[in-house]
């Protein structure tokens, strides 16, 4: 990697559809700001909207973050972005929404159930893995409660966490068993029981929380996983680990 790249800011896409009224995407660009302040690196976050995305277009980017505020323009889009960042040792990092794409990705293009679906885009489909919840959690903070062992546990640093939601949607009950048979490991979850944290343990960053970290950084306080997903950017910004792209 040339002296040139390393000169320039760390880049990250944040895919989704802006929206500065819905507080989680502020909330990104400022926990983004926090973090890379915190790491003394400089980083550039670029909305993409998932209507016009192109993989190809990805390429230049260190990271991805798939954002908050489903149902997206594109779903295909999105779900082509995120097997972009899993096949490629991408860092990937869904909040919110972007949680609950990763379990559609993964349960159409690891788990083979091509007919997995979101019942914010099809409620009347035969296999939905992603399904309204019971119980919403949004607008509340809840506790998670942490795998021990898991990356996530080690970017917290401890076993349990308060944290924020903004959805109505989560993995459906009946899945839960097929997802277990998967390398996308269930590592977090809430006093139920119920799904809150995955994340791929051989992959430099893939990470899904269907709480809004984001919404818990402050300046002097960066969220500790927006930090080490800051931090992941940053060394595949430095060439480490980076494979070449496939398909």
């Amino acid at each position: 990697m040339n002296a040139q790249k390393h000169n320039e800011p760390t880049t990250i896409a944040m895919i989704a559809e802006f929206d500065p009224g819905f507080p989680p995407h502020p909330a990104t660009n400022a926990a983004i700001q926090h973090s890379s302040e915190q790491l003394g690196i400089v980083v550039r976050g670029d909305w993409i909207s998932t209507e016009g995305l192109r993989v190809q277009a990805l390429s230049k980017y260190d990271a991805l973050w798939i954002g908050p505020g489903s149902p997206y323009k594109n779903m295909q889009n999105t779900l082509d972005a995120i097997q972009y960042a899993r096949e490629n040792g991408v860092p990937c990092f869904g909040t919110c929404g972007g949680f609950q794409h990763i379990v559609i990705e993964y349960a159409r293009n690891v788990l083979g159930y091509k007919d997995a679906q979101h019942a914010e885009y099809d409620p009347y489909s035969s296999n939905l893995f992603i399904s309204a919840l019971a119980c919403s959690p949004a607008g509340h903070k809840m506790k998670v409660t942490l795998i021990s062992g898991s990356k996530v546990a080690a970017c917290y640093g401890g076993l349990q966490a308060i944290e924020s939601y903004y959805c109505n949607f989560g993995v459906n009950p009946r899945v839960v068993p097929l997802l277990n048979s998967g390398a996308l490991r269930i590592v977090g979850s809430d006093d139920e029981g119920e799904i809150r944290v995955l994340e791929l343990a051989d992959h430099p960053f893939f990470v899904a929380t269907l709480y809004v970290p984001q919404n818990d950084s402050r300046p002097r306080a960066p969220h500790p996983l927006v930090t080490s997903f800051i931090r992941a950017a940053q060394e595949e910004h430095q060439g480490k680990g980076v494979q070449p792209m496939t398909g």
